[in-house]
């Protein structure tokens, strides 16, 4: 497959640049100027992204599929614009072995849209008690490990669970959550909960957890990854880190840079989430600290759920929002048209920074790198609608949000994955 994608604003590393670009055999053959091909992409008007990556969705497959399954939550993601999708392992059977990560995979195969990327518990079960096999997971195509859902709370596992991880070249990415402190908390603890009767959850559950995984990197020189910060104390504690030379990243997600615990006030169960949606300083900072790198990544935490799951009383309500499709809008229009930050910075946060901390390719525009391709029109302007979602889970509290960027194409290994509705 041969073809040229023409006049498009290419979103470079150290800039935008109108050319063209030359894709044959799945990958980029070149870049430039007046490139030809008998077949075209008229990208005119465009933006020419890498291949977004999402590196924290939940596929719910296996077991699950009331809710999503891999087919329904990689269309969604290509129609979002991702290329690569990294799956966590609260599945039914939890993907804590080799025979769990080896399904997954092959059912993408079979799906054929974006590119599934397993992730396998860190512990048997995600119970926090016994480490899963994480050498057959890795060698059976996981790229991290996380019980992602629940924190680790028990600290000589954690450690095991970095030095055995690192061994097979995977990182932990941490859920930061001290459970005894959550004590069944569903908001953030603030005058929002005050108001609504609502169990609060201390911004210190999140906090203390952050703490305690610097600690472990720090002292056993081993990386690890935040995982959904949502705190401007924890943000401080990473930054801190991160500046004594600490092998720390760390990840955030639209909804912590856009709402705050007003929104709970409603009792709208899609605002329920976990970590809670904090207050306006927390949101303020996550924003701050996506544009000067603090936050490396921005990842959806995709949690689709069916109706029956949100349409119950919010303190018993399922945690979570579905939102791989409406990620790279809410980023460019709160980040980019406010000017938090530029083109180049929101690649690196949802494409390039993804892929290098999990080592799995990608996120880069450059001659020789595989095909993978987002095109967007950043003057299209829409409104969510969370009932007319591609994933199965309907579940967002952006319907009725005017955004910017609308994603036109997805190109996979060279393939179309995603245009334009289709």
């Amino acid at each position: 497959m041969r073809y040229v994608i023409k006049n498009g604003s290419v979103v470079f590393k150290d800039g935008v640049r109108n050319c063209d670009i030359l894709v044959e055999d799945g990958r980029i053959a070149a870049v430039g100027e007046g490139l030809d091909a008998e077949k075209a992409i008229d990208a005119e008007g465009l933006h020419v992204f890498p291949g977004l990556i999402d590196m924290h969705v939940h596929l719910r497959e296996p077991g699950f599929e009331g809710k999503e399954d891999i087919e329904s939550g990689s269309r969604a993601a290509v129609a979002g614009g991702f290329t690569q999708v990294c799956c966590m392992p609260n599945t039914n059977p939890v993907c804590d072995n080799a025979v769990v990560v080896t399904y997954i995979l092959s059912r993408a195969k079979e799906v054929n849209l974006c590119k599934v990327r397993p992730i396998g518990s860190i512990t048997k079960g995600e119970k926090g008690e016994e480490l899963a096999e994480i050498g057959k997971m890795a060698a059976a195509g996981a790229v991290a490990i996380s019980d992602d859902g629940r924190s680790v709370m028990d600290s000589k596992i954690m450690r095991l669970a970095m030095e055995y991880a690192d061994g097979f070249g995977l990182k932990c990415l941490a859920h930061c959550e001290d459970e005894n402190l959550v004590d069944g908390g569903v908001v953030n603890e603030g005058l929002s909960s005050t108001i609504t009767g609502l169990k609060g959850s201390i911004r210190a559950a999140e906090d203390i957890m952050i703490a305690r995984e610097i600690a472990l990197s720090e002292s056993l020189g081993i990386p690890v990854h935040i995982c959904h910060v949502s705190t401007y104390s924890g943000i401080e504690l990473i930054r801190s880190a991160k500046a004594r030379g600490v092998k720390v990243t760390a990840e955030s997600c639209p909804h912590y840079f856009w709402l705050t615990d007003d929104v709970v006030r409603g009792f709208d169960t899609d605002t329920k989430v976990n970590p809670p949606i904090r207050e306006e300083r927390d949101r303020q900072a996550v924003a701050a600290a996506l544009s000067d790198g603090t936050l490396d990544c921005i990842v959806t935490d995709h949690a689709p759920h069916s109706k029956k799951d949100k349409q119950v009383e919010y303190p018993l309500a399922a945690f979570g929002i579905s939102g791989i499709e409406t990620s790279f809008s809410l980023s460019y229009t709160k980040l980019v048209k406010e000017g938090e930050m530029d083109l180049p910075q929101l690649a690196e946060r949802m494409s390039a920074a993804p892929a290098r901390i999990l080592g799995i390719g990608g996120g880069e525009i450059k001659e020789g790198a595989v095909a993978d391709i987002t095109i967007a029109d950043l003057a299209a302007k829409y409104v969510i609608d969370g009932e007319k979602f591609i994933s199965k889970g309907k579940n967002t509290p952006f319907t009725g949000t005017e955004v910017y960027g609308r994603i036109v194409y997805t190109i996979v290994d060279g393939q179309i994955k995603y245009a334009a509705g289709r």
